[in-house]
């Protein structure tokens, strides 16, 4: 099914979401959509797929105009959409939200939908078991059943949005050879991603959005420093980190037992020197999340002692850690580091040491000066949950106290846009030489060699010595999370 979008306007109040968008895609091809952080890619594919309504603009599907207002409608043009986060009921089994498409009220056969499953699965190489419940699953194999419940559905045009975020390498690698199985069988693929090399290993052609507007369509190969250009405008460039001069230990660990809800892990002896950088490698689950709590007195020690600058604080609550400069920031950003609801001004509020009186105009102010500084896209009276996930995390580092001692980190940078990761990774390196420690979590093997001073690799329970970042290869990290220490 071949896919034209011609002038579609979205307005939220003031922000032109889409401005003006042209987009064809042909059947039988992977069309990637290519943008930073707040460019305009999921709006205008959620408009595709019924999620939200245009203001302007025509679609037409094989020639033919269509009105989209819904999912239902979309779907019933054979329009299906794979989200972010996956569109699934986690109470109930994989059969269960596959046969969740199906009409007959009462009668539905059970027996008939898990053949149909199976089939397609295998078809795809999918390995997923009808009766787990679907919480039980990783982000991955939720998506893989999300696929195959749209595909059963008669998708002929299926949407990606961000599809590799959080998934592992086999996973993407699986998923890749799906998409291509789909485009070979005549299908088309729409793409959505920030992240280029996925763009370049998947897609046939590329789409280029820039703060709303389309600014290039190239057929792929292509250099890479073009499209990098038509997203930002500009060549950009990594920071670097300069060498640490470990003389003065911010954190130390010792006959450390970590629980979990899987296993305990064992840390016989561990130093953080201020101004260095620990990247922590391993697969989902591995304790890592467990780890960087315990660190932040969020969670205690089983066993064992903590100190922080040569103070012991194993059994200090959270407080004590904030008060000697320890900070934690978690992986989700909305349900855990932000307050959906309020806006960036109420958590600059929340910040600020007023007692129980709040100056609104030096509030105000600062708020003001957070945005100018940490070039976040918004006002301050946006609501943080309308901010991009780049933008999230913009806001997130700007309500960081100054100065720290220690900072924990879960995936500082999954979701965001090479932009956005590279003045993220400025920020914390501007942090570090400031004599603040970093202890970092990342499912992006290059991005811990490319930042970490030492890694550490978790895996089946176990954490390997801190090794030389220098020395280390993606290859070997890889290895190694595979329990071969």
């Amino acid at each position: 099914m071949n896919v034209e979008l011609s002038h579609i306007h979205k307005w939220f109040g003031s922000v032109h979401a889409n401005d003006d968008v042209s987009l064809t895609v042909r059947a039988g091809t992977i069309h990637g959509l290519l943008g930073e952080n707040g460019a305009g890619k999921s709006t205008l594919v959620k408009i595709l797929s019924g999620y939200i309504t245009h203001d302007a603009g025509t679609i037409r599907l094989d020639g033919k105009p269509v009105t989209i207002r819904t999912p239902t409608d979309a779907l019933r043009w054979g329009v299906g959409m794979l989200h972010q986060d996956p569109m699934d009921f986690p109470p109930l089994s994989v059969l269960e939200n596959f046969m969740a498409r199906l009409d007959g009220g009462f009668w539905l056969n059970r027996r008939a939908a898990a053949r149909e499953l199976q089939t397609l699965a295998a078809r795809f190489g999918f390995s997923l078991n009808p009766e787990a419940h679907v919480s039980e699953l990783t982000v991955g194999e939720r998506q893989q059943l999300e696929m195959l419940r749209l595909l059963s559905m008669g998708a002929q045009v299926l949407i990606l949005d961000e599809p590799t975020t959080g998934i592992s390498a086999t996973q993407k690698a699986q998923l890749f050879a799906a998409l291509r199985q789909l485009a070979d069988q005549g299908k088309a693929v729409i793409f959505v991603s920030h992240k280029l090399e996925d763009i370049e290993a998947l897609c046939d052609e590329v789409t280029v959005l820039r703060r709303g507007r389309v600014v290039g369509h190239v057929a792929l190969p292509c250099p890479p420093e073009k499209l990098v250009e038509m997203m930002f405008g500009k060549v950009l460039s990594a920071p670097i980190k300069p060498h640490t001069v470990r003389d003065q230990v911010a954190l130390e660990l010792k006959d450390a037992v970590i629980r979990t809800d899987r296993f305990d892990l064992h840390l016989e002896h561990l130093t953080v020197c201020s101004g260095e950088v620990i990247g922590l490698a391993g697969l989902e689950g591995s304790g890592q999340q467990a780890f960087l709590a315990t660190c932040a007195g969020v969670q205690r020690l089983a066993r064992g002692k903590l100190w922080l600058a040569g103070q012991e604080m194993t059994h200090k609550p959270h407080r004590a850690f904030l008060d000697r400069g320890v900070c934690y920031v978690p992986a989700d950003r909305l349900s855990e580091g932000l307050i959906a609801g309020l806006t960036i001004h109420e958590h600059v509020a929340l910040r600020s040491p007023n007692g129980f009186f709040i100056n609104r105009a030096h509030v105000q102010r600062l708020a003001e000066r957070a945005i100018q500084t940490y070039s976040i896209r918004g006002a301050p009276g946006t609501l943080v949950e309308r901010l991009s996930g780049g933008n999230q995390q913009r806001t997130q580092l700007a309500l960081l106290p100054d100065p720290l001692s220690v900072i924990l980190m879960e995936h500082p940078t999954r979701g965001l846009d090479i932009e956005s990761t590279l003045w993220v990774w400025q920020q914390l390196i501007a942090r570090c030489q400031q004599g603040t420690a970093i202890l970092f979590a990342s499912s992006d093997l290059d991005e811990i060699i490319s930042y970490s001073d030492r890694v550490l690799v978790f895996s089946g329970g176990r954490v390997s010595k801190p090794l030389e970042a220098r020395t280390l290869t993606a290859d070997q990290l890889g290895y190694m999370i595979g329990g071969k220490f």
